[in-house]
């Protein structure tokens, strides 16, 4: 659907992590960007600079496999801030002087460079309106009366409402996915859907009456043989599983607790979101996604909608090379900190199975050490929690999959046991009193708890189980410490991000609109401890 592409980059910061991931797509679809350096108004910025910068981005061009035309990109440099653009960094600088001492001149003002840029780099629509209908399906959406709307641009012929198609798969050599027939066409003017009747080669439309296709696939006329090439998907790397809350506290704080509201929705989710998948087999809901930070903003947006469910850890997808040997997920971390933070920051990585590929001092904002990573996706698994805790939160990170590659072998165990409950009922002063020692507390006196949820972390090894909800005994004997008011330390509050890499197997978050609680999957004491026993036999 893309003919062109605007490469917008920091003219301080360079190229990001991110940066590589986009750039990465749009030169495999052959596309010839255009290169605009951005916020060239501050003062820390200089020609040479710019000139690194531009190096950096042909470097990283070059290594992304771009082809010659692609590598003569075009220039420009800005600040949208103040809506100036040029493609000279000297005059840039002069406009941005003279509009502070209110000289520029109006003509000479404005994006219209960038804008003939655009006009001048960017080849015209191609395609023949009277061959057949073909369109590569680029994005998806949803319609609660449509149903699935594929949005991409007309390569050839044309396409009325009534008109019978077929969807095509870009793999398996091009077999027939779907036959259906359409029902509306959409085009759009801003922001707002216009139906049309007819749509020919060249036009961005929506298209619904195929409700099985989805992006990469080929929607074409009946008529037609092959699919259109097309980049495949990025796969996900991280699954986890959802299910209903099975807690004795269920329904007191969320509207929609029931198993098919919870299918209903995330169906739903997977319709609009491709990076999704959703794998309903029996009672179990798994879900796939590209990064616990993906998940954990999709749990976070349901509980804001009123769901109550219960989530499990979060669990790397593997797979298997020609050999039969075990692969796993590798992403590039991109770290940007302050000097004194490196050795740190380098060691904690370092037990996660994290390689140092690359270190460049000074080249972050305000003279911060760039880091660059290759590390698993299972020892991310709440990493952005603990570089914020070792760097004061002034660390920044950026992540993106790199490649599936072997196996890296186990990591080391850094979580100890968990304080597990007992009783049930309101925790007492009395009783977190008498397990302050023991441990971290995650709760408050008058919370609710329920057998099986897990109240804090032990400062040994292993599972300890306690009883919070114990209270004082009242006696008629006189003391002098009878009334001795109990002082707590502050519980220690885990956001949905930090619960994600703190669970372990064995382990649930049970996710409401307003608690997020830890527990263990099988709530009973007697049926743990048989399971466990029946483990070490296997």
């Amino acid at each position: 659907m893309v003919d062109g592409a605007l490469l917008l980059v920091d003219a301080l910061e360079g190229p990001l992590a991110q940066t590589k991931f986009v750039v990465a797509k749009a030169l495999a679809r052959g596309v010839r960007p255009i290169l605009l350096l951005n916020k060239v108004d501050r003062e820390a910025v200089t020609e040479e600079r710019c000139e690194e910068v531009e190096s950096e981005l042909f470097d990283l061009f070059a290594a992304l496999g771009a082809d010659d035309e692609q590598l003569d990109f075009k220039t420009l440099y800005a600040s949208a801030r103040e809506g100036v653009c040029t493609s000279s960094f000297q005059k840039t600088r002069q406009l941005l002087a003279d509009k502070a001492k209110g000289k520029m001149d109006s003509g000479e003002s404005g994006m219209g460079e960038l804008i003939n840029a655009v006009i001048q780099n960017t080849p015209s629509p191609t395609g023949d309106p009277e061959a057949g209908f073909s369109m590569l399906v680029s994005m998806i959406e949803r319609d609660v009366f449509l149903g699935r709307l594929c949005t991409g641009r007309v390569s050839s012929g044309r396409v009325r409402v009534g008109d019978k198609i077929k969807a095509m798969t870009c793999v398996g050599g091009g077999e027939t996915k779907e036959v259906g027939k359409v029902t509306k066409i959409f085009t759009r003017e801003g922001l707002t859907k216009i139906p049309i009747e007819e749509a020919v080669a060249g036009d961005i439309i929506c298209l619904a009456g195929i409700p099985e296709a989805t992006v990469t696939d080929t929607i074409a006329s009946m008529e037609a043989e092959k699919p259109q090439d097309s980049n495949p998907i990025d796969p996900p790397t991280i699954k986890m599983s959802f299910g209903v809350n099975d807690s004795p506290l269920v329904g007191k704080e969320g509207t929609h607790v029931t198993g098919s509201k919870l299918l209903d929705r995330l169906l739903a989710e997977a319709e609009s979101n491709v990076s999704i998948n959703v794998v309903h087999e029996n009672d179990s809901l798994e879900v796939h996604g590209r990064g616990e930070l993906q998940l954990g903003v999709l749990i976070e947006t349901m509980r804001r909608e009123g769901y109550e469910m219960s989530v499990s850890p979060p669990r790397v997808l593997y797979r298997d090379d020609e050999n039969g040997k075990k692969l796993e997920p590798i992403e590039e971390v991109l770290i940007e900190l302050e000097e004194q933070h490196c050795g740190s920051v380098i060691e904690a990585l370092s037990f996660r199975k994290g390689e140092l590929v690359d270190m460049q001092p000074g080249a972050g904002e305000g003279n911060r050490t760039r880091l660059t990573f290759h590390c698993p996706s299972r020892g991310l698994i709440g990493y952005r929690g603990v570089l914020a805790t070792m760097t004061s939160g002034s660390a920044i990170l950026h992540r993106s999959f790199h490649q599936y590659d072997r196996f890296k072998g186990n990591m080391d165990k850094v979580r100890k046991g968990v304080l597990v409950s007992m009783a049930s009922g309101p925790a007492t002063g009395h009783a977190l009193a008498a397990l302050e020692p023991r441990g971290i507390l995650f709760v408050d006196p008058a919370t609710e708890i329920y057998p099986g949820m897990i109240i804090g972390e032990n400062s040994k090894q292993g599972d300890m189980e306690v009883n919070p909800c114990k209270g004082k005994k009242l006696t008629n004997v006189r003391s002098k410490t009878a009334d001795e008011q109990v002082k707590l330390s502050p519980p220690k509050r885990m956001t949905l991000e930090e619960a994600m890499g703190y669970v372990q197997e064995g382990e649930m978050i049970e996710v409401t609109p307003q608690s997020i609680r830890l527990r263990k999957t099988t709530l009973n004491s007697s049926e743990r401890s048989r399971e466990a026993r029946a483990a070490k036999k296997g």
